[in-house]
């Protein structure tokens, strides 16, 4: 019988530069997408001031405006302080009243957002619609 005789057998042989190379431009396109994201505040305003608001609407009679101081107590009505639970009752009053009245609200530019979003939801579940922020207004105008 005969055997083949044994041949050395070589390493197969790995391209490494060509592997550097896909390494280097998988590691470029991670650095590059991580470094450019910005991380966005989820609320950043700043509510008073605007250069585009028009005027707010006026009404005869009896105005209905809120102002939201920033601190407590936060809440006026028509320069009266009150709280929230008065504040629905109000609300509830004069929409019974008028259903198509104006409501403004005045929030101070450190006023508590969540405030500001207390007040609308509470005018809107008295069925107020017409609901108006007051902003200032620059002196260039």
């Amino acid at each position: 019988m005969q055997f083949k005789p044994k041949k050395k057998r070589t390493a197969p042989s790995v391209i490494i530069v060509s592997l550097i190379d896909v390494l280097m431009v998988v590691l470029i396109f991670l650095v590059i997408t991580t470094t450019f994201k910005e991380r966005i505040p989820a609320l950043d305003l700043s509510l008073p001031t605007s250069t585009q608001a028009g005027s707010s609407a006026t009404e005869t009679g009896d105005p209905l405006s809120v102002r939201i101081a920033k601190n407590k107590p936060y809440l006026q009505l028509n320069n009266k302080t009150v709280t929230l639970s008065e504040l629905r009752k109000a609300f509830y009053q004069r929409a019974a009243k008028k259903p198509t009245i104006n409501l403004t609200i005045q929030a101070d530019e450190k006023a508590p957002f969540g405030e500001v979003v207390s007040v609308r939801d509470l005018a809107q579940e008295a069925g107020i619609t017409n609901i108006h922020a007051q902003v200032e207004l620059p002196e260039k105008r």
